[in-house]
């Protein structure tokens, strides 16, 4: 197989050269990147990628952890993340780690082999202590608000925007309220379930165990809490769902049963995904693509200038209000 050295040697010209030219380098004649891309062509030679990372220092790879890939929250957030990585000719590898700790630390052990240049942390199961002395070895960025002095970070304020659902709700008029949450001790499901607590005090109503729902992540997961809901002597008069896809379907399924949405049972969604503007979902919009844009362009910034600094930025959300309260 040719090497860039019989590259050179059939070309007429320096090893330098060929390098020059294979790397897009501007100070090399036409006549002579003329000649080495005919040879090149010729040979069917292509670069062994390892050996140019090695001499670059850097991959051109951003690894992005994430506990599902199929999950429109997610999908959402990484689509911002490509809009960046396209416009500056890197690539994104996904880590599905399925709220895995051992999944989240091959990747923190592939930023510290310098398989990949940074590592941008969308939701994860590790404690912030386990996974902060990695940015020793590249650039990490975290997709949720944390202290850690040498990670910076984009994000909404989960409790405030849950706040806001309940508030609505509340000045609905609704008491009676229920809570559908993803992991039951993850970190955002933690600050809202104490903001859901609150508010529900704040009215002079106790948290019904009955009501809330946990493990909830997908469509199937909001059919299996309709049918629970259709179970029950006593039922919640709404519903706030961390997650638009869950509440739709608990939606939908609910509309199969014969609970009426909003006559029965009030809903409110978390992170106006598509479907739940054709589904008219009142719901609570993160802006959950902007925090992944803005995530890939804190990377790109620390890699290119090792003089900036660490961040923190809040992404601003919203209430939608549609039909479903």
């Amino acid at each position: 197989m040719a090497n860039i050295k019989d590259i050179a040697k059939m070309a007429g010209v320096s090893v330098t050269t060929v390098s020059r030219v294979l790397n897009n380098h501007p100070y090399v004649s036409e006549e002579k990147r003329k000649v080495v891309l005919e040879i090149v062509e010729k040979l069917n030679y292509s670069q062994n990628a390892n050996a140019v990372h090695l001499s670059k220092g850097k991959t051109n790879i951003v690894g992005v952890i994430l506990p599902y890939i199929n999950h429109p929250s997610f999908d959402a957030m990484v689509g911002g993340m490509m809009e960046g990585a396209l416009t500056h000719n890197y690539r994104v590898l996904l880590c599905q780690t399925n709220y895995n700790k051992k999944e989240e630390m091959k990747s923190l052990h592939m930023l510290k082999t310098k398989q990949l240049d940074g590592l941008i942390i969308c939701s994860r199961a590790n404690d912030w202590e386990m996974i902060e002395p990695y940015a020793s070895y590249g650039t990490i960025i975290a997709c949720e608000d944390n202290d850690i002095s040498n990670i910076s970070s984009v994000y909404t304020n989960h409790s405030a925007a849950f706040q806001l659902g309940m508030n609505h709700l509340i000045e609905k008029g609704y008491k009676k309220i229920g809570y559908c949450t993803g992991r039951k001790l993850g970190p955002s499901s933690q600050k809202r379930f104490d903001v859901y607590k609150q508010q529900l005090h704040s009215i002079d109503e106790e948290v019904n165990e009955e009501w809330i729902f946990t493990e909830c992540f997908t469509l199937e997961d909001g059919v299996r809490v309709a049918h629970k809901l259709k179970g029950m002597q006593n039922l919640p008069e709404a519903l706030i769902v961390a997650g638009d896809e869950v509440a739709i379907g608990v939606m939908t399924e609910a509309e199969k049963l014969g609970i009426q949405v909003p006559e029965d049972l009030a809903i409110i969604g978390l992170d106006n995904q598509p479907i739940s503007q054709v589904l008219q979902l009142t719901t609570i919009d993160q802006n959950l693509k902007k925090i992944g844009k803005k995530a890939f362009e804190m990377f790109y910034r620390q890699i290119s200038d090792e003089s900036s600094k660490q961040e923190k930025v809040e992404i601003p959300y919203e209430l939608v209000e549609r039909s479903t309260v």
